[in-house]
């Protein structure tokens, strides 16, 4: 019973290590994920042209340059960028990667893959709860969202 016990304490301390935004300023030139070339990078409102004339919601691979608006404060999983049709979500392929939270106003390279999706309201108030958002503008999220969202496999900090 002890082992089960000091193990089960040993894996919740190593999680909770583990889901910490990473130390140290987000600097130009940093990559987080795989390494990203910034060359032939798309505009946040030509990725938003792009998806709009999509009929079928299907991962597009895109290198999307844009300014951080926000990042999850809890462990950098995700960050949102600044179009001019609204900030859209990006989320870190399968938490492979995060960034500091420092990120925020920063411009950045991504690259991944883009498409429209609907955000449902607990996923819409989780993020809100992430970026440390107040009770009262977490409970006034009462609508999905359909906006792009890209899954980064890497960005670089310009």
């Amino acid at each position: 019973m002890k082992k089960i016990i000091f193990l089960s304490s040993a894996l919740l301390f190593s999680a909770f290590l583990m889901a910490q935004p990473p130390s140290g300023k987000a600097e130009k030139g940093n990559n987080y994920g795989q390494t990203v070339k910034v060359e032939n990078a798309i505009s946040t409102d030509k990725l938003n042209e792009i998806l709009s004339k999509e009929t079928e919601s299907k991962p597009l691979p895109v290198q999307v340059e844009g300014d951080v608006t926000e990042v999850c404060k809890a462990e950098g999983c995700w960050i949102r960028v600044k179009s001019s049709t609204g900030d859209f979500l990006v989320k870190m392929k399968d938490h492979a990667f995060l960034v500091p939270v420092d990120l925020e106003g920063k411009r950045v390279v991504i690259a991944g893959t883009a498409s429209l999706k609907e955000t449902s309201v607990k996923a819409l108030r989780h993020y809100a709860e992430d970026a440390g958002k107040s009770k009262e503008e977490i409970e006034a999220i009462n609508k999905p969202e359909m906006r792009p969202v890209i899954i980064a496999d890497g960005l670089v900090v310009l």
